[in-house]
């Protein structure tokens, strides 16, 4: 009967002569994590400003519709006071709609920086991991030659 041939021990010499660098991989989940917690920022920042709009916003939609909604002595002042309020509205409208872009204009400017700087860094990482792997792998087939 054949007998199946025990790779451990020949897989063990394989991978201890290729050493694996687990301290990039820690520096690659610590930069990410790093950007991950910027994007965050952005994004948290941009929502806080939003809602501070939205509330304002509300706010004086609230305000005008109180004044619009008191009692008037001439029929002709109701009309007057829907028109006032829906030029108003569209007015504060055009102002909170552009405040709007503005934050959006930010989020994309910051997100675009942070995701350059973060690709130039990754990249300084990869050549230098390469390099780092390319003499590490050299040198282990330096040595498993000299030891035939």
């Amino acid at each position: 009967m054949a007998k199946t041939q025990d790779f451990t021990a020949t897989l063990k010499d394989v991978m201890g002569a290729f050493p694996v660098d687990t301290a990039a991989l820690e520096g690659a989940f610590k930069s990410t994590a790093t950007l991950n917690e910027k994007l965050s920022g952005v994004a948290l920042e941009a929502a806080e400003k939003s809602a501070e709009i939205s509330n304002k916003w509300t706010k004086d939609t609230l305000a005008k519709l109180t004044e619009m909604s008191k009692a008037k002595a001439e029929p002709a002042d109701y009309a007057k006071a829907a028109t006032d309020f829906a030029s108003a509205s569209a007015e504060v409208a055009a102002e909170n709609m552009a405040a709007f872009a503005e934050i959006a204009k930010k989020v994309q400017s910051e997100t675009v920086e942070l995701l350059m700087a973060a690709g130039k860094d990754a990249a300084e990482d990869a050549t230098a991991a390469v390099k780092k792997a390319t003499n590490d792998v050299t040198a282990a087939a330096k040595k498993a030659a000299a030891a035939k």
